[in-house]
């Protein structure tokens, strides 16, 4: 699914990111600002680079112990106000085995809801499964502007997610995206997250999903499913058969 470019729309490419915090001081916002990381490394004394290095390394153990505390408290705490939206959830898996997240945008409202409370369902759900590689379908149909999170609170969430999340992560699919759901994703895995930037693929239907995750593993709303038929028609979508 990953490999045929011909099924997945594509947002703008071929630019490096850099992916620092945005609360570093000093030299870090400074390379932030510079989209070119190799050309940085290369023109950077190596004391400098040694220090950078350093820098982050602090940061990394402190986002680390924060993240251990918040995995502490959704152990916890009670989160049936955010459980029981059903906005994110395990959905089976796909054709390789592998755990498939939902997240229906719809369904997630985000001008009312505890976003700290949010975060700490996301990490109590994903926690034991991205220990391992897994996947994760979002779905923007029918979502207003009342379900966008703020771009700060996107942030917050990326950093303090460890490595593994990022690393584990194989696909992170968009379905049903707007020119706005595009050029947000482009702009954050440009600037924000750029060691996921390859792993994400806007579909414009349902349908383009089955090359990956058949239709039983597939459990999502029936406003999604109608919205699609409305949309696209019936069967408008035939994976290209793959050799044995």
């Amino acid at each position: 699914m990953e490999g045929n470019s011909s099924d997945l729309e594509y947002g703008a490419r071929d630019m490096n990111g850099l992916s620092l915090n945005s609360y570093s001081s000093g030299l870090q916002a400074q390379l932030q600002r510079d989209l070119d990381r190799q050309h940085l490394l290369s023109d950077r004394p190596r004391a400098g680079i040694y220090e950078n290095v350093v820098a982050e390394g602090i940061e990394g153990m402190e986002h680390q112990e924060r993240y251990e505390r918040l995995l502490q408290r959704a152990q916890v705490e009670d989160l049936n106000e955010v459980s029981g939206i059903g906005c994110l959830y395990q959905s089976g898996v796909d054709r390789l085995g592998r755990p498939v997240i939902v997240f229906c945008g719809k369904w997630f409202p985000a001008q009312s809801i505890d976003l700290e409370k949010a975060l700490l369902y996301l990490i109590k759900l994903l926690d034991p499964i991205v220990k391992g590689d897994y996947v994760i379908a979002y779905f923007h149909t029918l979502t207003s502007t009342n379900n966008y999170p703020s771009l700060h609170w996107l942030r917050e969430v990326y950093s303090v997610l460890p490595y593994k999340y990022k690393k584990n992560l194989k696909a992170f699919y968009i379905v049903h995206p707007t020119f706005w759901t595009k050029m947000m994703t482009w702009w954050f895995t440009t600037f924000m997250a750029p060691a996921i930037k390859a792993k994400v693929h806007s579909l414009p239907g349902v349908e383009h999903l089955y090359s990956a995750i058949t239709k039983d593993q597939l459990e999502i709303p029936a406003y999604i499913t109608e919205y699609d038929m409305a949309t696209n028609g019936l069967h408008y979508f035939n994976p290209v058969p793959t050799a044995s």
